[in-house]
């Protein structure tokens, strides 16, 4: 009987391995040499202005500081961007932003709605999908008529939702700068190898 088990484990081990060997997880991740520096020196500087890396002593013990979709800089200025109209939905894990309908107290027969898909994090030409909805109403408000409004203010919200974006990225980047306490050794500096003539 306890060999019995034994052989059932080994072999349910080895399904297991098996079925995770066919996982995306497992298999690498295709990179492109053009992303990294030839230079140890130059992907260490690369790393430390992007705030990655770690700290083995030294780190600070405030506890742990749960940002989620305040740290993503997209995210971020696209609410800001919007600030100024009330949200119907915004929903980070799902990556929308839907925005209520919006007039101007001087044409209340005409109102705006606004929704920004994001298609990507990162900040680029391509991150977002807007749409801007119009919406017309006769007087009697009984009639009203909604269309996809998609022409330069589409435009204008993508170039400044990105701009924003950038601002904001610039800044992480620049605090992470600021709480890494390593220095960028000079080259020549305990490099023991010799040069070839």
């Amino acid at each position: 009987m306890i060999i019995l088990k034994k052989n059932i484990v080994f072999l349910f081990s080895i399904l297991v391995l098996l079925t995770q060997t066919g996982c995306e997880a497992l298999k690498p991740k295709k990179v492109s040499a053009k992303d990294f520096p030839p230079d140890p020196r130059k992907r260490v500087e690369k790393n430390i202005n992007e705030g990655k890396g770690f700290r083995l002593m030294g780190g600070s013990n405030t506890g742990t500081n749960y940002e989620f979709a305040s740290a993503n800089p997209l995210w971020r200025a696209t609410l800001d961007t919007l600030d100024f109209m009330p949200l119907a939905s915004a929903n980070y894990s799902g990556g929308i932003v839907i925005t209520d309908w919006y007039s101007e107290n001087n044409s209340p027969n005409e109102s705006v709605k606004i929704s920004v898909r994001f298609l990507t994090n990162e900040i680029r030409s391509d991150a977002l999908d807007i749409n801007v909805y119009l919406k017309k109403c006769s007087e009697g408000s009984s009639n009203c008529s909604i269309s996809k409004n998609n022409n330069d203010l589409v435009a204008d919200l993508n170039l400044s939702i990105l701009k924003r974006a950038t601002k904001y990225q610039k800044e992480i980047i620049d605090k992470n700068k600021k709480e890494n306490p390593y220095i960028i050794g000079d080259p020549k500096q305990g490099d023991s190898r010799k040069k070839k003539k």
